[in-house]
């Protein structure tokens, strides 16, 4: 866009329809501005005090004047919130097929970007265009915002959590970066540059910077230093469950609850065992590995057990039963 131009630019799918929302939030909003003080006015002076001895006639209701003012802004305030669930549950539901995963750490004052191929770039990020990009957020110290306000998205990164959005970029380019948190002393400075380059030119990229290990190799490292295999054995036989073709699956846990194994899972997994406790499996025979691992070890593990469910998992919906509980999931006991 031009100079001049209010809005930066559209350069992923969902960045015109942003706008289309905003758009009739603006429209809404300046319309009933401009009839609310045109009636103040009109009232004004149509009920002005015309003498001192001047006494206006009382004025005792209409019901269906009561229903139109009550019912029409309901009705418009309806459009907006279904509009804008619509638009965030499209924003924050990636694709489960052909979907890029990159992994980003918020940290006083800087972005720490990984990608599955092992590149790291600080307060860079590199896609194509044309392929869905689900961004998997975290933070080592304190809330975030990550903000491109060309893809007209944004999503808080808070501590102890995993924070998930998507995109797609259409436009070759480089857009930018911010924080939109205040989050110490320097937040202004935390702020960075998304370039978007054609597949090809993105493949070649990724040649060009290629490491000597990708993610998952460097997770199964940790896995391996931190004694995790000797427990989680790719058999049944182990003393914990096997991790093979858990990630995006329901696992059913000790205390009867059915969850689905993501990201979230997997990291309070890791952080605190016993309260994700696996059916038929002890829970204190796990250490407890909160305070040893840094997110960025953290997502390399996550980035290794999810390449022993095959490429391209992800977590499933859950099928729900007629009464709308969820059904026990098929799990992997230890006999």
């Amino acid at each position: 866009m031009g100079i001049f131009s209010i809005f930066p630019d559209r350069a992923s799918t969902t960045a015109g329809e942003v706008d289309a929302l905003y758009a009739f939030l603006l429209v809404v909003g300046i319309v009933m501005t401009i009839v609310i003080f045109f009636f103040v006015a009109f009232f004004a002076f149509k009920y002005r005090r015309k003498d001192p001895y001047y006494r206006p006639k009382a004025i005792h209701g209409s019901l269906p004047l009561e229903i139109v003012w009550s019912v029409i802004p309901f009705l418009v305030m309806l459009v907006m919130f279904a509009w804008g669930t619509k638009l965030y549950f499209q924003n924050y539901t990636p694709p489960r097929k052909d979907t890029l995963d990159i992994y980003v750490v918020g940290k006083q004052w800087m972005w720490k970007v990984q990608y599955p191929d092992g590149q790291r770039e600080i307060d860079e990020l590199h896609v194509p265009t044309g392929r869905a990009v689900k961004l998997t957020l975290a933070s080592e110290d304190v809330l975030h915002s990550f903000y491109i306000p060309a893809f007209r998205l944004k999503h808080d990164v808070v501590p102890g959590s995993y924070e998930t959005y998507w995109f797609e970029a259409t436009k070759p380019g480089r857009y930018h970066i911010f924080c939109a948190e205040y989050c110490g002393t320097n937040h202004s400075e935390m702020k960075g540059w998304v370039t978007v380059m054609s597949p090809n030119d993105y493949q070649d990229w990724l040649r060009n910077g290629a490491p000597e290990e990708s993610m998952a190799a460097q997770g199964q490292k940790l896995f391996d230093h931190y004694g995790c295999v000797t427990c989680h054995v790719t058999d049944q036989q182990g003393r914990a469950p096997s991790l093979t073709n858990v990630f995006g699956h329901l696992v059913q846990l000790e205390d009867g609850r059915t969850v689905i194994a993501d990201e979230a899972f997997l990291r309070e997994s890791i952080l605190n065992p016993s309260a994700n406790a696996v059916k038929g499996y002890q829970a204190n025979i796990m250490p407890v590995f909160q305070g040893q691992i840094n997110e960025e070890g953290l997502l390399k593990l996550i980035v290794y057990i999810k390449s022993l469910s095959g490429p391209n998992a992800a977590p499933e919906a859950p099928r729900l039963n007629p009464d709308g509980s969820v059904p026990p999931a098929k799990l992997v006991q230890k006999q």
